[in-house]
């Protein structure tokens, strides 16, 4: 009887502190449904879509950000590796959202001091969805990730799978949307 006791103590102490770190850091996009809309769709490679990229704001996050990051991934593109949209960080910490269009970077909307580096587009900036004629629907996976560095160590030539390196050693939390697109 003892013995469950301290366990059932134990187990509730652990419980209350983990649930006391929670947090409920969300990803909301007023832009984004269950379907990319032609305003996210990419404007080359036979497609024919804006090439926008979505309003994302979030909230919630972890007490010691420091940065955020934000990712857009095609895990289905028929690479092998799948396929990235966009990839900004150094978003500073005072930072809840994107404008629509922040992946221009010619409109320069995009939050002061954040960096966009080079897509599987070969450029940097939002790329928009633009998968295989005849192919199932791709899932698009927009990540905001809570960071605990201000800067990661990486510029607008710093290719993808390398961020990704960067943004999974320094996330302190992170939260996603997944939107689908077929054509």
């Amino acid at each position: 009887m003892m013995n469950k006791l301290f366990v059932a103590v134990v187990l509730c102490g652990v419980l209350g502190f983990s649930r006391a770190y929670a947090v409920d850091f969300t990803l909301k996009s007023p832009d984004l449904g269950g379907q990319l809309s032609a305003a996210e769709v990419y404007s080359a490679g036979g497609c024919n879509g804006k090439n926008i990229s979505p309003r994302l704001n979030w909230s919630n996050p972890p007490q010691n950000t420091r940065s955020f990051a934000v990712t857009v991934y095609d895990p289905d593109a028929p690479t092998g590796s799948g396929w990235w949209h966009w990839v900004m960080f150094n978003i500073p910490a005072a930072t809840s959202e994107l404008k629509q269009d922040a992946g221009n970077l010619q409109k320069m909307v995009a939050p002061k001091g954040s960096i966009q580096s080079v897509t599987d587009w070969g450029k940097p900036g939002f790329g928009g969805a633009c998968p295989p004629k005849g192919d199932k629907a791709h899932r698009y996976i927009f990540t905001i990730y809570a960071l605990d560095v201000e800067k990661l160590e990486a510029d607008e030539k710093t290719l993808p799978a390398t961020v990704g390196y960067l943004l999974n050693s320094h996330a302190i939390s992170k939260a996603s949307l997944i939107s689908y697109y077929g054509r």
